[in-house]
């Protein structure tokens, strides 16, 4: 009987929530009206008798089960769609929600130069130096290569949680999934991997701001307006012309061989250049049409590798061989131009309050996810903070001090963190979905097992190298 349980002003019932039973209700959600019992804006009409009757529903299946248990929780078929919630007033009224779930989202070209923008780090400056030490043909195949598979093992981890049956995952990041498929090791082992990557990151950053200051303490112009990166290498292009002569295999007094055995240190800094697998889900999220993503993402990465040809292949073209040689290219090619370069120097300005800015933030995410993972708090004291700091710190000095060369920086914490991250682990997981689905085929499985040796191999080959 309704009446005997009258629905009382402000009752609010939850929603269903995908794959799971609703809950108890609470008072800080929606109440759901049928659409034709909505009142006009006559403030004196009062929400209908099957309003009440809904709501008298729900709150007696609220009233035969103990917050605890489950199973006299009210079904889904009883508890509206998200689309169909209204808020129950006290006064009696009923308003729709409207808007609250897209109002915080981007449309895809935001989403699309974002992910451009976060992936598009230090390792652009060291682009040049891998394409020389790969050689002018191989390097450019192998950083379309590169990307490709970047590019699919970006899509795995994107979808990953997706994938997982019977669990709510829509908020789950990629270590969630790990600990999902491989348990503690592989909650642990995702962490600690994505951990390099952002601690190598910092040790680049302090390499390269040292370098930007002593660069930049030398010469001081009166600059007008900030150059960007792409604009120096432009103009730089233009002005020295192109020098290339094709050697596919001897080297010459100026110019290296096409093919050369020293290409795997271009794949490890390009496991770097184009990873952004462990926040991709995060910056996912925020786009409006969740259907584009795969669009979305696959746009970014051809506008990264793009942005990474461009630079690479002109600033390879146009140093000046001879009286160069080719093999004199920097691993950081800014250095390759005399710091009295105006544009140079604006350019190492720019990228130097770029990477003070960034690398505090650095800082804080190493510091949150380690003392997070090891002590159970973001902040356990004061004196925990500081020998974490004077461990990054220290590390990133004495890097500078002894060994300031930022291609070998790159190419060993890229291929030390792409092999979990990128190779190893969403590898797997593909796998392994793929067979609890029953649709594991052995192409599927040789492919994905071959993506987690080209891993092991691309860490194992920075060692002689």
């Amino acid at each position: 009987d309704p009446e005997a349980f009258q629905g009382q002003p402000g009752d609010i019932i939850p929603p269903a929530c995908p794959r799971s039973s609703p809950g108890p209700p609470t008072r800080d959600l929606p109440f759901h009206v049928e659409p034709r019992n909505i009142v006009e804006d006559d403030p004196q009409e009062r929400v209908s008798a099957e309003a009440a009757i809904l709501n008298s529903r729900v709150n007696y299946y609220s009233r035969l089960t103990a917050s605890s248990d489950r199973l006299l929780s009210p079904p889904n078929h009883v508890i509206p769609g998200p689309e169909e919630l209204y808020i129950y007033s006290p006064l009696g009224t009923a308003f729709k929600v409207t808007g609250s779930d897209h109002s915080s989202k981007n449309p895809s070209i935001i989403t699309i130069f974002a992910i451009w923008n976060t992936m598009m780090g230090t390792s652009i400056l060291s682009i040049p130096w891998g394409i020389k030490q790969a050689g002018f043909t191989l390097g450019i195949i192998i950083l379309i290569f590169t990307g490709l598979l970047m590019l699919y093992c970006c899509y795995i981890v994107l979808k990953s949680p997706k994938a997982i049956p019977y669990v709510d995952a829509s908020d789950w990041e990629f270590p969630d999934v790990c600990r999902y498929y491989f348990g503690k090791f592989g909650q642990w082992s995702s962490w600690f991997f994505s951990m390099v990557s952002l601690i190598g990151a910092m040790v680049v950053y302090w390499v390269l701001m040292s370098n930007f200051l002593y660069n930049s303490g030398q010469f001081i112009y009166s600059t007008i307006s900030v150059v960007y990166l792409i604009v120096l290498v432009t103009i730089k292009t233009v002005h020295l012309g192109f020098h290339l002569e094709f050697h596919w295999f001897d080297t010459s007094q100026f110019y290296v061989p096409e093919f050369r055995l020293l290409f795997p240190q271009f794949t490890g800094v390009l496991t770097l250049a184009f990873f952004i697998h462990n926040c991709i889900i995060t910056l996912m999220k925020s786009n409006k049409h969740q259907e584009n993503n795969v669009r979305d993402l696959s746009v970014a990465y051809l506008l990264v590798g793009l942005t990474y040809l461009y630079v690479g292949v002109l600033i390879f073209a146009a140093f000046p061989s001879p009286p160069l040689s080719k093999d004199c290219i920097e691993p950081n090619f800014l250095d390759n131009f005399p710091t009295s370069d105006v544009m140079v120097f604006v350019a190492r300005t720019f990228l130097l309050f770029q990477m003070i800015t960034v690398y505090p933030l650095l800082g804080y995410l190493v510091r949150v996810q380690v003392m997070g993972q090891i002590f159970g708090n973001h902040y356990p004291s004061f004196f925990h903070v500081l020998a974490l700091n004077i461990l990054i710190v220290g590390s990133g000095v004495l890097m500078a001090k002894f060994y300031p060369n930022i291609g070998s920086i790159i190419r060993f914490s890229g291929a030390t963190c792409g092999l979990a991250l990128v190779f190893v682990f969403p590898a797997l997981v593909q796998m392994i979905s793929l067979r609890r689905q029953g649709v594991l085929r052995w192409p599927s499985a040789l492919f994905h097992t071959f993506l987690i040796l080209l891993g092991v191999a691309n860490l194992l080959a920075q060692f002689f190298m």
